[in-house]
């Protein structure tokens, strides 16, 4: 790969065990950062896929390990600020500073606006929303007492900026990490800590949303094309996605905060 971008840095990742998370801890470790990685191992209860496990979350931590890099890894469910905290503080010992902070942990699932459940909306404003407010929170302090500036990025999603039809809570949600990026960015920038989102299309992770393509089909002729992309490949993977993060984790993005970056495959050209 030769950059060396993240040489001497520290970088914490929720939703780690899996998909997105394992490939910005993999793609960051190679390129030299010691990698907390955070996972809460087990199922959501409103989704239709399986959740990570705890040997995910392990191998996550071994490839990290075949980068010659240290991982710490912790079982931890960002709904649960004080026991992030705690898993946040530990990592940061053992490891010794914190330079870059990936809030990506989340989950997904599909229903007609209305007919979301109380349960449904809960557990995805819970994780998406929440849980990004709660690893900021985590983090923020341990950054400004730093002083050394950071990164702070977020993954959001199409949906993040457009209406996508029967994901209005999960909609929602992405929505809400955009603006309190935003608002973070301007309260952060005179410490050097810059926050952005990425937004992808479908990426090929252990999320398959399997109760959305029903709905997609039965509404094809009106509401599908919304979700057609422009580019050839179907869906993106997670290294695609992790070369967008690590760019704007790095110090080549040092200049750039506040953003919101698509990695959609040419949906939002639509």
């Amino acid at each position: 790969m030769g950059a060396r971008r993240f040489e001497g840095k520290v970088a914490l990742i929720t939703g780690a065990a899996r998909g997105q998370g394992r490939a910005h801890a993999v793609r960051l470790a190679a390129e030299g950062a010691d990698i907390i990685a955070l996972d809460v191992n087990r199922s959501a209860a409103t989704t239709a896929y399986p959740g990570p496990t705890p040997d995910d979350l392990a191998e996550t931590a071994r490839l990290v390990q075949a980068q010659d890099r240290r991982a710490v890894a912790r079982e931890v469910d960002v709904r649960d600020f004080a026991a992030l905290k705690t898993a946040v503080d530990e990592g940061v010992a053992e490891l010794g500073r914190l330079d870059v902070v990936i809030a990506n942990a989340g989950i997904c699932s599909a229903n007609l606006s209305w007919e979301v459940s109380v349960d449904q909306w809960q557990e995805t404003i819970d994780t998406n929303l929440t849980g990004v407010f709660f690893t900021a929170k985590a983090t923020v302090p341990i950054l400004l007492e730093q002083g050394t500036g950071g990164s702070i990025v977020i993954t959001s999603s199409v949906a993040g900026l457009r209406g996508l039809p029967f994901l209005g809570h999960y909609a929602a949600s992405k929505h809400g990490v955009v603006g309190l990026a935003r608002t973070m960015a301007n309260e952060l920038g005179s410490h050097n800590i810059r926050v952005n989102t990425v937004h992808p299309h479908g990426v090929a992770t252990g999320m398959s949303v399997d109760d959305l393509q029903p709905i997609i089909t039965q509404h094809a002729a009106t509401l599908g094309p919304i979700f057609m992309q422009t580019l050839p490949d179907v869906v993106s993977q997670p290294e695609d996605i992790a070369d967008a993060v690590a760019w704007l984790a790095s110090d080549e993005a040092r200049h750039v905060t506040g953003i919101q970056l698509p990695v959609d495959l040419g949906t939002l050209t639509r």
